[in-house]
This record gives structure tokens, sequence and C-alpha cells, in this order.
């Protein structure tokens, strides 16, 4: 017998957080385990909703790690269908959360959706998982500012590069992961080497251009760095955007390895300058600027 919560948990965000905290609480008094059923891939891209411009908080390994951090017994995926997204409410209860999961209890957020119905309200929901013999337990919203936490409010934040707003609702910093590929050098002939990374994900949603402070792991230790987002207006190569990290007192090879960067602040916009001087210049000042700011993280 299994307490379940169901969504795509895009970020596990505090509002994600709070629904995650209920499950595993009503499990243990029930003495039953706790389930996340999540989808993938996410429904836009099958839908064709828009599915250009999607963007994801987290991978599904990413997903998976943070969900099991919370203390959650399984993590169990489905996979997203146009088959799949035809079901009713009442028939992915029936036969997917009690028959194949064993559910007996059910958590709904604030906004929860179950199948192609549309309810009109939250309690009409709760009524269908009632009727299928599984007990509704609704969670509240949870607020930051003037409205509820949602995954579309951090992927804004992070469009606008507030990645400490970002921080205020996932309740931890925003990262990245891929792997560290050739780059054309030019860091190295200012004096400020950069490991160019290509995204595992490309869906992942990326902050705004521009310069940030950030923790890099990689080689299992972490590195204060400085990353830019941009299409480095200076350089003049072009409209191809990159995401470039000098990572302080570090001169090794790492071209090929992992690489994952945490976002800490938000150190200035991206900007052409009149001289690689003067862009040698800012470099010295960034990294003198993150190296304070990270001290504090």
């Amino acid at each position: 017998m299994a307490v379940a919560a169901t969504g795509f948990f895009d970020g596990v965000h505090l509002g994600h957080r709070q629904v995650i905290d209920q499950l595993c609480a009503v499990a243990r008094e029930r003495g039953e385990e706790s389930v996340i059923v999540t989808f993938w891939p996410h429904p836009r891209s099958v839908l064709q909703q828009d599915a250009d411009r999607l963007r994801l908080l987290t991978t599904l390994q990413e997903k998976k790690e943070r969900c099991l951090a919370c203390g959650v017994d399984r993590f169990e995926v489905l996979p997203f269908t146009r088959e799949f997204s035809r079901l009713s409410a009442e028939t992915f209860i029936r036969d997917y959360l009690v028959a194949r999961f064993g559910v007996t209890a059910l958590i709904l957020g604030y906004d929860h959706r179950l199948g192609h119905d549309n309810f009109d309200t939250p309690e009409q929901m709760a009524e269908v998982v009632a009727r299928c013999g599984v007990t509704p337990i609704r969670v509240p919203a949870v607020a930051i500012g003037a409205g509820a936490v949602s995954s579309t409010q951090i992927r804004d934040a992070l469009t606008a590069g507030d990645v400490a707003r970002a921080e205020a609702m996932l309740g931890y910093r925003y990262g990245m992961c891929g792997v560290v590929v050739a780059g054309n050098r030019i860091g190295r002939t200012l004096g400020f080497p950069t490991a160019n990374m290509q995204l595992y994900e490309p869906l992942k949603q990326v902050p705004a251009n521009g310069v940030y402070a950030v923790w890099a792991d990689v080689l299992d230790r972490r590195y204060k760095g400085v990353c830019n987002i941009g299409t480095r207006p200076t350089i003049g190569m072009g409209d191809a955007r990159t995401i470039e990290t000098h990572i302080l007192d570090f001169d090794e090879d790492i071209y090929g390895l992992d690489l994952r960067i945490t976002f800490c602040a938000r150190l200035r916009d991206e900007r052409r300058f009149d001289s690689r001087e003067a862009l040698r210049e800012q470099l010295t000042l960034d990294c003198q600027k993150a190296s304070e700011i990270l001290v504090a993280y």
C-alpha cells in the first residue's frame, strides 16, 4: 500500500516540497510507502503546445535525486504519450495509481490536475479521487511575495537573470550540468581561460545573458568561478550563445569532463568593451567581486 503525489514536479520547488513533506508525513502515519508518480517527457513536448518555448528547471535525474533526498520512498516514471493524455482522471486513478502502485491516499496540490478532465473546482477533483476508493488530502499553495510559487514564475525569474529570486522560490541554488567542450581559447589569451559547457539537457532553462558568480564542481572538487552567458560581443564571434566559466585558482585540462555550475549571484550584464584590455580589466574586477561574494556561500 502507498500514499502518492502525482505531477511533473519541475524544479521540485518550495510548493512541491510542501506536497512532498505532507506525502511523507501521511505515509508514515498510515505505515505505508510514499511514492512520487511523475511523467516524462513534458506534456507540452508531446502535445506540441508551445513546445518551442518549453524549458526545464530539472532533468529527470535531478528531479529523482531531489525527491528521494526529501524522504520519498519510491519515484515512479510513466511515459507521457498522446494516448496517455486522453485518459480520464478516474481511469488514471483506477488503472495506474490503484492497480499498479497500490495507492490508498493521494496528496493534491492547490493547482493539481488529473487526466484530461476539466474540473471547475478542486473539490470536484477530490470527489473523483474519493469515488475511486482513494483518500484525497489537499495541500495549500506556498506563496512568496505577491503570488504562489510555481515553476513558471521560477523560469521567468531565470529568464530575467534574477537568480536570487529563483533561489528563494526553489529553496536551493539553481544549477546546470554539462560536458566541457573545446572553444576558441580566446579567454586564455586574456589571462582568463574558460570552460565552455555544452548542456546535457538541451531543454534546460538557461539564465539571462550576463556574468554570474558561481560554484564550479569538477574533478570531485568545488571551486569559485565566474560564468559568462551570452554572445561575447567584445570578441565579435557572432550570435552563438555560449556558457563559459572561468574557474578561479584552477589550471587543468578538463575537456570532455563533467562540469556543474551553481548560480549564486548576478554580477552584471554582458556588454561590449572598447578594447580587449578594457575587457581584461573588467574580468579582473569580476573575479574579485565573485570571490568576495562566494565567501558567504
